[in-house]
């Protein structure tokens, strides 16, 4: 009942940028948590999320660098990627902690489908 649309994926050179957006959609009473987690066949990280109060974390591989904000009355997570370098090269994907009813005790997590990030020369 909550749809996740990433966009702003793609090729660019190191050292370069790339700002992702998501929007959240569909049937929930309120977006707690959002965030970003990234995906390569040697790993999987947590990149960074945002509380709805504006409280962010950054992971160490990438702080200094990413940057990652939301905006309230869109619904949207953005992520900031500056100083990119091959590592950074993964599958990026967004995900949201909604409350989705009035009931207590209902807080789900949804992902969206991801978008890729390629980061070489």
């Amino acid at each position: 009942q909550v749809q996740l649309v990433e966009s702003g994926g793609g090729l660019v050179q190191p050292g370069g940028s790339l700002r992702l957006s998501c929007a959240a959609s569909g049937s929930f009473i309120s977006i707690n948590t959002m965030g970003w987690y990234r995906q390569t066949p040697g790993q999987r990280e947590l990149v960074a999320s945002i509380t709805g109060g504006g409280s962010a974390t950054i992971a160490d591989s990438v702080k200094g660098r990413f940057t990652i904000t939301r905006d309230n009355a869109k619904n949207t997570v953005d992520l900031q990627m500056n100083s990119l370098n091959p590592e950074d090269t993964a599958v990026y994907m967004c995900w949201a902690s909604c409350r989705t009813s009035l009931d207590d005790h209902n807080i789900q997590l949804y992902w969206g489908q991801g978008t890729q990030v390629a980061v070489s020369s």
